[in-house]
């Protein structure tokens, strides 16, 4: 995957830039809104990353003119602005996606990935498989070892976007978002009763866990200690 970072921010842009290419993807960088620009309709990228407040032209105008354009590669607005008539600008400006800033890069890679996805899918996946934790999407069934296991529509739902992201931190934010469609945070424990209730299910009685809980940056599936 190839990504065009474009921030003014010259230690944030190099921060993205080494993380994504650590986690085996290309990236570029501009430093402006108006080489941004130019570089976003010159390249072929899978996914731009852009930031509202950049010189010379800001991160909406520079979308909007390369929507305008005809520019098709999805975009993800990198923003501190976070109130929802800011996230209403981006997405009406043209964006595809918006992260408040200051973000987790785990958070902000599983975005990028996820639009990558969305421009250029692959045939779709229906069975999902971490350890001896199977997942069937078609037969809406979980088994672990042979043995099966009744889950909840939403405990499926929610082990469905876990085990999409094996691996990978997954953060409160992302759960909010993804399987309750909360764009805000509804200071409610819903986050911590499911995955309480996931976990009993999945890991309790046998051999060892494979749902994790990342201190201070949210939850893994995986199967490690």
């Amino acid at each position: 995957m190839r990504v065009l970072v474009i921030e003014d921010d010259c230690e944030a842009a190099r921060y993205m830039v080494k993380g994504l290419a650590e986690s085996g993807h290309l990236a570029d960088h501009a430093a402006d809104g108006v080489d941004g620009l130019a570089m976003a309709g010159g390249g072929q990228y899978d996914v731009l990353v852009v930031d509202r407040m950049l010189p010379r032209l800001d991160g909406l105008s520079l979308v909007a003119a390369f929507r305008a354009d005809g520019g098709d590669t999805p975009v993800l607005f990198l923003s501190a602005l976070g109130q929802v008539d800011d996230r209403v600008k981006g997405l009406k400006a043209g964006g595809d996606d918006y992260l408040v800033k200051p973000y987790a890069f785990a958070e902000l890679l599983a975005r990028i990935e996820a639009l990558a996805r969305r421009r250029n899918p692959a045939q779709a996946e229906t069975r999902f498989r971490v350890g001896d934790l199977e997942l069937d999407l078609l037969a809406r069934q979980v088994n672990r070892a042979g043995r099966r296991i009744e889950l909840q529509p939403r405990e499926f739902q929610l082990l469905e976007y876990l085990i999409r992201h094996a691996g990978q931190v997954v953060t409160r934010t992302m759960l909010l978002e993804n399987v309750w469609d909360y764009h805000f945070d509804p200071q409610t424990s819903v986050i911590d009763v499911h995955i309480s209730r996931l976990r009993a299910k999945i890991d309790k009685g046998f051999d060892r866990p494979l749902l994790h809980t990342v201190r201070g940056a949210g939850y893994s599936l995986r199967d490690a200690d």
